[in-house]
């Protein structure tokens, strides 16, 4: 089982889907002759040309906009926004028309296109290249919105994205990007899009948590038991539309207390939908406050600065430490 890197894994998705199925087809700024900016499309516009692998203009309106027409001539469109900022250039069309079409024609058609972006902080980038947008996508009906966490559920959440019948948001946190190796298995996969992972068991807290803030809660975790004797289970929500109530109220139920991590900002952020889901189905389980470690209600900071918006182990750890003594 060889090892690779997210951007590898979603390489490999993508080449997997384009062989397979000859209407998937990947459009966006650059994703042809220069492989992207995370260079995540590398190798496919040698392989499929210039009809499959479609550098566009640097319009995102267009880009989303002209992957709707694809959808009803048949094909399967991949759009690439170069990054998560500049996907609210292409908001109207989003929001307008693309989750919109099995509602609106009853059923009767459908949109299966994916629309990939790099999510998030973590490689010092200027305005506009690090924000979060997953909990505004998530309000959105008729989306589905995907964080995978490493580079295996990345290769086998973008395979059943693009299998999807119905359109899907997948962020791509690009401080994970390259930030770790993972075995991912040789011949295809996919993972049930809504299904929440147990990345770590335990007994005494839950942790909550997906894209690139999960390594920093695995990390605490870890730290936990070494330095607290702090048996926390870690759940890696993976989707947060759909999202799985049932296996993060299942956790909580047996441990009584609960730390919801995540980097985009806190008012309305995912980790208060997960807090209102806890309360309404597991209310009586628990035993202290669920604590939520996240992004600050301000503008990502610039540079080297951002290091201290984004939650790290400490974070999760001071907050974990609060609910155990509660």
């Amino acid at each position: 089982m060889p090892q690779m890197t997210m951007v590898q894994a979603l390489n490999l998705a993508m080449k997997e889907a384009m062989r397979e199925d000859p209407n998937v087809m990947v459009m966006g700024e650059d994703v042809g002759q220069d492989e992207g900016v995370f260079r995540v499309t590398e190798g496919l516009l040698d392989e499929f040309g210039p009809d499959r692998c479609v550098d566009t203009p640097l319009a995102e309106a267009a880009i989303v906009g002209g992957a709707v027409g694809l959808c009803f001539m048949g094909f399967k469109p991949i759009c690439e926004m170069q990054f998560d900022g500049f996907s609210m250039q292409a908001f109207h069309q989003t929001e307008g028309h693309v989750r919109r079409f099995r509602n609106r024609t009853r059923g009767r058609h459908t949109c299966p296109m994916v629309i990939r972006m790099p999510y998030g902080g973590g490689i010092r980038a200027i305005e506009h290249h690090s924000e979060a947008p997953e909990a505004t996508y998530a309000h959105l009906a008729g989306l589905k919105v995907v964080l995978p966490s490493g580079p295996r559920n990345a290769r086998a959440l973008l395979r059943a994205a693009i299998l999807d019948p119905d359109p899907v948001i997948f962020l791509e946190p690009k401080a994970s990007y390259r930030a770790f190796r993972e075995d991912v298995p040789e011949t295809p996969e996919t993972m049930e899009i809504g299904k929440a992972q147990i990345a770590r068991t335990g007994k005494d807290v839950t942790l909550i948590s997906y894209a690139a803030t999960l390594r920093a809660t695995l990390d605490a975790a870890e730290e936990l038991e070494d330095e607290h004797d702090i048996d926390a289970e870690v759940i890696d929500v993976l989707s947060v539309a759909p999202l799985d109530s049932e296996t993060i109220n299942a956790s909580i139920r047996k441990t009584g207390r609960a730390v919801v991590v995540h980097e985009a900002p806190r008012h309305c952020g995912v980790g208060a939908e997960i807090v209102a889901r806890v309360v309404e189905e597991s209310l009586l389980y628990l035993e202290a406050p669920i604590k939520r470690v996240t992004g600050f209600d301000t503008i990502i900071p610039f540079f080297a600065n951002e290091m201290t918006y984004l939650p790290d182990a400490g974070r999760v750890i001071k907050a974990t430490l609060e609910t155990v003594r509660f």
